[in-house]
């Protein structure tokens, strides 16, 4: 079971090579499944066993980067640090992520980023605390959300002027009071 997990995984990072190395020549709206097949020498069935469309691809792969720091929320690391290891990926994966962030697509990134971390966070919060999230708290918690990922695209599309660190600490500092009070009192922050 493992060696094929490990095949699958494979096809999957040969998949994303793929586009990734698209989104050097052209938008992500641009590019076809064809291109990125063609790429890395599979056929469209291989394609389309493994990723829905172009964009579930590149929402799988976002999330193999960043899920993993932010598991350690609560357990080793703040959202401040998980945060900026989050910025250091997207830094480090620059063109992937300033072309992925560009698309407006249903399927988007933007979109796919913005459901993982709401409901990542609503789930540690209800989880750390032992008691779901009141009406308000949900609402707090979906606008610093939404309020995140726009402030993340902006930071990718406009250069990443600001370091990893100072973007995950202006993101913790945005954070509304009373939605920064339950992220204490749970010690996530």
């Amino acid at each position: 079971m493992a060696e094929i997990l490990s095949k699958i995984e494979k096809t999957k990072y040969r998949l994303a090579d793929s586009i990734k190395d698209c989104m050097k020549n052209r938008p992500v709206d641009k590019i076809t499944v064809q291109n990125i097949v063609d790429g890395c020498g599979m056929t469209r069935q291989t394609f389309y066993r493994n990723f829905k469309d172009k964009y579930d691809l590149i929402n799988w792969y976002f999330d193999k980067l960043v899920l993993e720091s932010f598991r350690q929320i609560g357990v080793e690391k703040t959202v401040c640090q998980s945060l900026c290891e989050k910025f250091e990926f997207i830094k480090k994966e620059k063109v992937f992520f300033t072309e992925a962030f560009r698309s407006d697509d249903y399927n988007s990134l933007k979109e796919h980023d913005f459901e993982l971390i709401m409901g990542f966070y609503t789930e540690l919060l209800t989880r750390k605390r032992q008691e779901p999230l009141s009406e308000n708290m949900e609402f707090l918690l979906e606008m610093y959300c939404r309020g995140s990922v726009f402030m993340t695209v902006k930071w990718v599309l406009s250069g990443m002027k600001q370091s990893p660190a100072e973007m995950a600490q202006s993101l913790t500092n945005a954070m509304p009071p009373g939605l920064a009070l339950v992220f204490s009192e749970a010690g996530l922050v």
